[in-house]
């Protein structure tokens, strides 16, 4: 008897995938880009990121952690203090992006008057 190993999905093995599921979160790019500033507690990443929900800024600030990009210290005080910084690794990937969210900057005003004249073709479905 034969035992066949199931095949790791595509989307698993894939690098591209797997990297850019994380940089297409809708906060990932945002919440680096503070961190990029320097370590910051979570009420200050809050204040600073005022439209994230405090579920989406720790499920994100997880998904970060989990992925190796922020670090997590809790320091035994009362009430427990957590601070959170990039990583190494962190550091790296945002250097990585830093070109794409100077673009968007820069672009910014330009991308919005494209889409406030933009006519669709006739047999797009609008969105």
């Amino acid at each position: 008897m034969t035992l066949h190993k199931q095949a790791t999905p595509l989307a698993e093995r894939c690098p591209i995938r797997d990297v850019l599921d994380r940089l297409s979160d809708r906060w990932t790019v945002l919440v680096l880009y503070e961190l990029e500033k320097g370590t910051l507690r979570f009420s200050e990443l809050k204040k600073r990121i005022p439209d994230i929900s405090p579920r989406m800024l720790a499920q994100t600030l997880r998904n970060l952690e989990r992925d190796g990009l922020v670090s997590r210290t809790v320091y035994a005080s009362v009430p427990p203090k957590v601070e959170y910084a990039m990583t190494n690794m962190g550091v790296s990937f945002f250097a990585s992006i830093q070109p794409m969210v100077t673009w968007a900057a820069t672009h910014q005003e330009a991308v919005r008057a494209a889409r406030s004249t933009y006519v669709a073709p006739t047999g797009y479905a609008a969105k």
